[in-house]
């Protein structure tokens, strides 16, 4: 190959030194016929000159490409690698090249198949056989020939001739599939299926893509677990942010990771990017509701309204929240329950997050009965609320005399107490107050009603008298419940 290359370079070296001396030549000859007048005698003896003929424009060539790519005893992967260095116009050659081989051999196989039906007979073993054969040194060609198209596709060679050369390959295929004799077509397919070039490549490549994919995934994982940890060593990062760009460089890894592997397969994946940009603008109109949700998923995440653990109220739902993804919150009710709310109705409602101070006041009213002593219940609820280990001395609990009520005297009880110990300070006080309260005779009213009946003097005794049995029958007894007080029988 060495010695042919440098064949080339002298041959072309030699001719491009022919074609100078010839310029040269004539360039030098054409000034000095120009300054040598003819002779008179020559001029009137000599026969009319005759017109020179037309030179005629050489002939252009068209781009030479090493002879050996059309070869079909080479493997079609080196193939493809010595196609890279070649322009578009060696490769438009190389096609043309190619489509006139396959058309040969395209040649071949309808002879085959027409010897096979002439006379009307049955096609024998033997012709299957000379089809097959003939198909698959076609097929050969035909792997090649597209592979020359691919290359002058990727390197911006004219569309018209490519889809030409394209349309060619399909229409052959097409109607051959169509005409064939079935038991031709499955001998066929099935040495497709054990070929190198076919079916055992196809095979290969998806093997090579699945192992890679288990294989990016658990890389993918390492890498998510490394970032993680990265990622918690930044101040002031939310635990929710981090979680989510843990995510991100995990699907990025696998994303970077195939395409990688299919490159080196040789599939094209530019083709994948413009189906993706032509597909966005389809998709996020169909899902406009869901990159609201990831919007408003982005903006709690930055904005850290709330962190993993915190208990919230948010979208009319209270809970712990377990995680945030890209489209929902789920938050652990505390009878636990799951509930998953989409982000749009987190992050556009009133956020209430119980647990995002240190501590807490504990707000709580008990009222006892206006005969009891203030003082003394002022006392009793100082030393419970104090007594307990949980309640904190800065700041000082507040216990007041709240309000005057229509059946008690209430008292304002707000203790201060660490988040995680505000149940356990309610629900102790609570029974601790109540306890304290009998044991030193302080009651605990219950919502009470006086009724005051007013009514004529004569009127009021008469229905106690008739209660008694001691009373005059004759008066008819007044029945207050259906609104009837007498009242008729005095005006009468």
């Amino acid at each position: 190959m060495i010695h042919s290359g440098i064949g080339n370079v002298a041959s072309r070296i030699l001719t491009l030194l022919a074609c100078v001396t010839v310029a040269v030549a004539v360039a030098w000859a054409l000034p000095l016929a120009a300054q040598t007048p003819p002779a008179a005698e020559d001029t009137a003896t000599a026969p009319p000159a005759e017109a020179p003929a037309a030179e005629e424009a050489p002939a252009e060539e068209p781009p030479s490409y090493p002879e050996e790519l059309t070869s079909l005893t080479m493997d079609l992967e080196e193939f493809e690698l010595r196609l890279l260095p070649l322009t578009a116009d060696q490769l438009t050659a190389l096609a043309e090249t190619w489509q006139g081989i396959v058309q040969e051999q395209t040649s071949a196989v309808v002879e085959a198949t027409i010897a096979s039906r002439t006379g009307g007979k049955e096609a024998t073993e033997a012709d299957i056989n000379s089809i097959v054969e003939l198909n698959d040194v076609r097929g050969n060609g035909f792997d090649r020939y597209s592979a020359v198209i691919d290359a002058l596709e990727k390197k911006g060679g004219d569309e018209a001739t490519v889809a030409s050369l394209r349309n060619y390959r399909s229409a052959i295929l097409v109607e051959e599939t169509q005409r064939a004799d079935w038991q031709a077509l499955l001998r066929m397919a099935a040495n497709w299926t054990t070929s190198e070039d076919g079916g055992l490549r196809i095979a290969k490549n998806v093997a090579i893509i699945g192992a890679a994919f288990l294989a990016l995934l658990i890389v993918a994982r390492f890498v998510r677990s490394y970032a993680r940890r990265l990622f918690g060593k930044i101040p002031d990062l939310s635990k929710l942010l981090q979680a989510f760009l843990a995510m991100v460089v995990y699907w990025v890894t696998v994303a970077i990771g195939l395409m990688i592997v299919l490159s080196a397969l040789g599939v094209d994946i530019s083709p994948l990017f413009a189906v993706v940009g032509g597909a966005s603008f389809i998709i996020a109109f169909a899902m406009q509701d869901t990159l609201g949700n990831l919007a408003a998923g982005l903006m709690i995440m930055i904005n850290r309204p709330f962190d993993e653990g915190d208990y919230i109220t948010a979208g009319g739902t209270s809970g712990t929240v377990k995680s945030v993804s890209v489209v929902s919150t789920t938050v652990t009710t505390p009878d636990n329950q799951v509930i998953v709310i989409p982000n749009s109705k987190v992050w556009g409602d009133v956020i209430t997050n119980t647990t995002a101070s240190d501590i807490r006041r504990v707000d709580m009213q008990f009222g006892i009965g206006y005969e009891d002593s203030i003082e003394k219940a002022q006392q009793v609820l100082e030393e419970v609320v104090t007594s307990h280990p949980a309640v904190l001395k800065d700041p000082a609990p507040v216990i007041r005399v709240g309000a005057l009520a229509d059946s008690s005297v209430n008292f304002i009880v707000r203790p201060w107490t660490k988040s995680a110990d505000y149940w356990s300070v309610l629900w102790d006080l609570n029974r601790s107050v109540k306890e304290a309260f009998d044991a030193n005779g302080i009651s605990i009213p219950f919502p009470q009603t006086d009724m005051h009946i007013k009514m004529p003097a004569g009127a009021a005794a008469a229905p106690m008298l008739a209660s008694g049995g001691s009373g005059s029958s004759a008066e008819a007894p007044v029945d207050y419940a259906t609104g009837d007080d007498g009242a008729k029988d005095d005006e009468t």
